[in-house]
C-alpha cells in the first residue's frame, strides 16, 4: 500500500517557475518507478515525466522536455518526488498527479500501468 500526497500547485505567470512535490508513504526501503501526469479540463490525463526505480533514468513528454525536471529524494527513509517546472506556458495549466508503479512492470508512459495515484494539485499559468 502506498499513499501519495502532492503539493506545490498554484497560480503563476507565463514564463515563471514552480516546483511540485509528491510525498510517498509505503513499505520501508521499497523503490519503484514514479511519474507525473496532468489533466486539463475536458482532456484525458497525459504523461508528463517519470523516473525509474533507482533514479538512474528519467523520461519526459516532448511538450515539457528541456523545461521540466523530475527528481526524487530518498534520504532519511523519506520518498519524495519533485517536478521542477520552468518557462511555464498557459498550456501547462492542469491538475498534476503523481503516480507510483509498484506491481506493473510495463512502460512508464500509459496511465493504466500505475497502481497508486495522488489526489492532484492545480497548476494555473496565466498569460
Amino acid at each position: 500500500q502506498v499513499q501519495l500526497v502532492e503539493s506545490g500547485g498554484r497560480l503563476v505567470q507565463a514564463g515563471g517557475s514552480l516546483r511540485l512535490s509528491c510525498a510517498a508513504s509505503g513499505p520501508p526501503g521499497s523503490r519503484y518507478p514514479m511519474a507525473w501526469f496532468r489533466q486539463a479540463p475536458g482532456e484525458e490525463r497525459e504523461f508528463v515525466a517519470a523516473i525509474n526505480w533507482n533514479d538512474e533514468i528519467t523520461y519526459y513528454a516532448d511538450s515539457v522536455k528541456g523545461r521540466f525536471t523530475i527528481s526524487r529524494d530518498n534520504a532519511n527513509g523519506m520518498n519524495t518526488m519533485y517536478l521542477q517546472m520552468a518557462s511555464l506556458k498557459p498550456e501547462d495549466t492542469a491538475v498534476y498527479y503523481c503516480a507510483a508503479q509498484l506491481y506493473n512492470s510495463g512502460s512508464v508512459y500509459p496511465v493504466r500501468n500505475y497502481d497508486y495515484w495522488g489526489q492532484g494539485t492545480q497548476v494555473t499559468v496565466s498569460s
